[in-house]
């Protein structure tokens, strides 16, 4: 795929707000082997002790990395998470939205692997990080 026909950060979010219209990420950046998404955390991604649970954390950072391969890819439905290794690092802030930021680390013509640090929206420090691959579908 040459830069030219890559999609832009509108085109992937428009696939996913129609072909996943229950996940709520919004694509702040796509592109350059990377992309930044971030969740407005409400009520129903908290947990007890006033943080933002880890099925929301994950989540995000499953997200992240899909909007990244697509990106590069273009918009190919079935490139799917085959694998998803987490660190949670530190409490996020349930009073913030939290950021993923994602950086691939090789794509290939058949798997993808991602890096991806989230962070409570406004602080530098992550409160996650994990390492995703994505098995990509021989026939784009």
């Amino acid at each position: 795929m040459t830069a030219a026909s890559k999609p832009t950060t509108e085109h992937i979010a428009t696939f996913l707000k129609a072909e996943f219209p229950q996940n709520k990420t919004l694509i702040l950046a796509a592109g350059d082997m990377g992309a930044t998404v971030k969740i407005k955390v409400g009520f129903g991604d908290l947990r007890p002790g006033n943080t933002i649970s880890g099925p929301t954390m994950m989540a995000l950072a499953d997200v992240a990395l899909y909007v990244a391969i697509l990106g590069e890819i273009g918009i190919v439905p079935l490139a799917v998470t085959t694998s998803l290794s987490f660190n949670f690092l530190r409490k996020p802030k349930a009073d913030r939205d939290l950021v993923g930021v994602c950086k691939l680390i090789k794509l290939g013509r058949t798997l993808a692997v991602g890096d991806v640090n989230l962070y409570s929206e406004g602080d530098d420090q992550p409160v996650a990080h994990a390492v995703g691959t994505y098995a990509i579908p021989a026939k784009r």
